[in-house]
């Protein structure tokens, strides 16, 4: 969800290294189980744990906030109004005026945009064609977002503690139970919804149908959102788990578009929203409708937030 992952203030996650031996145990252990499918999770695992660490990834931000309507002084100092983790003590002010964000560069703050010093500029945010604009402090960088009407800041650092401390994200033993092939309905019209997120804020999204299936004699159903720009469809879920061994707000699932009236719902692949791994980002949580009254033992587990 390009979008909802950014405002998400929406990418994407992996198991520890004594996750990834789990997973061998899983694929020795198994009595019939497909050692194929055991092999293809272990790998998704992998691939996510290399996307966190990049510098770039979730795990980076460390600093954020709202933005006041109206002028804010921003910089290291503890005399602005908006204080960043590190740079000049004075970058700059920031000036809000609806949705329209302007930044003036202190004289001599080193600032950078586009790899070019200026003196002001119109921020836009990541809903903006081309944003989120981004302002540089030698490889820290300082941007605006905005979820609803609500404006945010945000603060990148590639050395940031939480990259750092990263050891894997923990996870269930992989169930190949948990890897459903379930009855796709499309809509004859998309419904529309609006999620609640991490912080309160609301965002609206379209649910293009509900995808069913049974599991212990039990029915469920589960209705994804589409992320603007991408074909998978995209569930936000939660289950008797959630606020216990997994995050509380929701687990991200993706699963490819439905084929012949069917979508495979894996559950081992389920994931920790943005916002369980870092304390500086906002994401969605789960619908009424998606959270299951069952234990989803699959998938990852709560990651230790480390600011």
């Amino acid at each position: 969800m390009k979008r909802i992952a950014l405002f998400i203030l929406a990418a994407t996650l992996a198991a520890c290294s004594a996750g990834h031996g789990a997973a061998r145990k899983d694929a020795a252990s198994a009595t019939g189980a497909d050692v194929a499918y055991l092999a293809s999770v272990e790998q998704w695992r992998s691939e996510r744990e290399q996307r966190l660490r990049n510098p770039d990834g979730w795990l980076g931000f460390t600093g954020s906030g709202q933005v006041a309507e109206g002028e804010s002084s921003v910089g290291s100092a503890p005399d602005n109004n908006i204080v960043v983790p590190k740079g000049p003590a004075h970058w700059g002010t920031l000036k809000l005026a609806g949705n329209v964000v302007h930044f003036d560069a202190a004289p001599g703050s080193g600032l950078t945009v586009d790899g070019k010093a200026f003196e002001s500029a119109t921020l836009l945010t990541q809903l903006d064609q081309g944003g989120p604009t981004a302002i540089y402090a030698g490889r820290q960088r300082f941007y605006v977002v905005r979820t609803g009407d609500v404006h945010g800041w945000r603060f990148r650092d590639p050395q940031s503690p939480a990259l750092a401390a990263f050891k894997g994200v923990p996870h269930f033993p992989v169930d190949p139970s948990w890897r459903i092939e379930a009855t796709w309905t499309a809509y004859a019209q998309p419904l529309q919804i609006e999620l609640v997120t991490s912080n309160g804020s609301t965002e609206s999204a379209q649910i293009p149908g509900e995808a069913s299936f049974d599991r212990d004699g039990r029915h469920f159903t589960l209705k994804p959102i589409v992320e603007d720009g991408e074909t998978d469809l995209f569930f936000i879920i939660a289950d008797r788990t959630s606020g216990k061994e997994t995050y509380g707000g929701a687990r991200f699932l993706y699963a490819a578009p439905p084929k012949d009236g069917r979508v495979v719902l894996d559950f081992n692949r389920a994931q920790n929203p943005p916002c369980a791994l870092n304390g500086h980002v906002v994401c969605p949580t789960a619908p009424a409708g998606n959270r299951l009254p069952v234990r989803v033992e699959a998938g990852e587990k709560t990651y230790p937030l480390v600011h």
